[in-house]
């Protein structure tokens, strides 16, 4: 099935969210890919799109199944016919001829028609090729639930990062507040000018700042993950906020969506070129038809209505001799369609191949940044105590405190920063090798 077998646990977990929008769900990356793939709209258009191929392919299927259709009709002849009688045959002259009228001026029929193809090759091609649409349909499900979960995954991603970055601001602050403190009681000591208190003070005033700016921005990302889950943006969620990374995956390399995309469209233009070729075939189709067939005459003396039985069957054969060579230049369009589609394939191919070593090479550099930026925040951090401890005992100035407080916070974004190119370029290749749908 298209849904996953997740999808009750999925609604029971919504459910229990909806009667509890007081307290925030928290929500794995794999959690917000099940839930979009039971309530994300376009998913839910693209399951339609396949169920439409579907009913497409059993239409064209049903073309083989016999056709019975019921006919009647009544006519009235206010004037019979006319028809030419030669009068050789009642031995008169060559080549002369009298008119008559014959029938009579009522006329019914009704019959029941069959008809049946026994073999019709652009039938059968029409059904092999609807059968390969509708594997194609099935692969552009697939490509749309690869880009909505590549963009969950970065907005989960992005969450992520920006919570570490108030967990950031929030213990910079606590250093600003306490060193705002010690300058402040310096101040009142007089061993202090009110300028260095200001100078503090403004630090502090500017990760206040940064800390409401960053959790909106939060908020902003969390809305536009409910978005792509198909929640309700009013819906409380929450997300898992200690990043995975540095897990040194190694992906399974796998035919990615778009050469399965061309390999499929390739074998429809194959299909519809064999189609072309056997449609110079004949067709062979069964026909039948019985009924009656009334005739009524309403003059005086001799009025009448009779019925007369008809029924009929036969073999029809059909084979086209000769279009103007149209079928033939069709062909070769057809050709020439083949042509660029194994081109696509073979470029795809090799696009996908150098893709694939680069994103390798950029997840390697990525990896080592992150190992550098997170010792260099440990390298930071105990500058900075040093620092505040050495301005303590005055062998140290507020100027050297503040410009370590800038250094530790400059190794914390970096870190950030490395991170985010390490799930950027960890997604990527999950990606390029077929794995972003594939549960770790």
């Amino acid at each position: 099935m298209l849904v996953n077998i997740h999808k009750l646990n999925i609604i029971l977990l919504l459910t229990v969210i909806g009667l509890n929008a007081a307290n925030a769900q928290v929500l794995t990356l794999q959690q917000c890919i099940d839930t979009a793939q039971v309530y994300n709209k376009n998913l839910e258009m693209g399951r339609i799109t396949i169920s439409i191929g579907e009913e497409k392919y059993k239409e064209i299927k049903a073309g083989l199944i016999p056709k019975v259709t019921a006919n009647a009709d009544y006519k009235y002849f206010a004037d019979l016919p006319y028809q030419l009688m030669p009068l050789s045959v009642f031995g008169g002259p060559d080549g002369q001829f009298k008119e008559a009228q014959f029938g009579v001026p009522h006329n019914i029929n009704a019959n029941l028609q069959l008809s049946m193809p026994l073999y019709n090759p652009q039938v059968y091609g029409a059904i092999q090729t609807t059968k390969i649409a509708s594997e194609l349909t099935r692969l552009q499900y697939q490509k749309t639930e690869e880009q909505i979960y590549f963009e969950i995954s970065n907005l989960y991603y992005n969450a992520q990062i920006l919570y570490n970055q108030l967990i950031f601001i929030d213990g910079n602050s606590v250093n600003s507040q306490k060193l705002l403190q010690n300058m402040q009681l310096l101040k009142e000591q007089l061993m202090a000018k009110g300028t260095d208190v200001s100078k503090v003070l403004l630090q502090v005033e500017q990760l206040a700042n940064q800390k409401a700016l960053i959790r909106s921005k939060y908020e902003q990302v969390l809305n536009s993950l409910k978005f792509a889950m198909g929640l309700s943006v009013e819906q409380n969620i929450e997300i898992v906020h200690n990043i995975k990374y540095l897990l040194n995956n190694e992906y399974t390399r796998s035919s990615i969506i778009d050469i399965r995309l061309a390999n499929t469209q390739n074998r429809i233009l194959l299909s519809e070129l064999n189609t072309l070729k056997n449609s110079r075939l004949p067709s062979l189709s069964l026909f039948g038809t019985y009924g009656t067939t009334g005739f009524g005459y309403d003059k005086k003396n001799s009025d009448f209505l009779k019925f007369f039985p008809i029924g009929f069957a036969g073999i029809q054969i059909t084979y086209p001799l000769f279009n103007g060579t149209i079928t033939q230049r069709k062909i070769n369009q057809k050709n020439l369609e083949i042509q660029n589609s194994n081109l696509q394939l073979s470029l795809l191919t090799e696009q996908n191949n150098m893709q694939v070593k680069n994103a390798k090479q950029q997840r390697m550099a990525t990896q080592k940044s992150v190992e550098t930026s997170l010792s260099q925040i440990q390298l930071a951090q105990s500058v900075y105590e040093q620092t505040v401890l050495q301005q303590k005992l005055g062998t140290a100035s507020l100027t050297d405190v503040l410009l370590a407080d800038n250094a530790l916070r400059e190794a914390q974004q970096n870190y950030l920063s490395a991170v985010v190119d390490y799930l950027k370029a960890d997604l990527e290749l999950k990606k390029l090798t077929g794995n972003v749908s594939i549960k770790n």
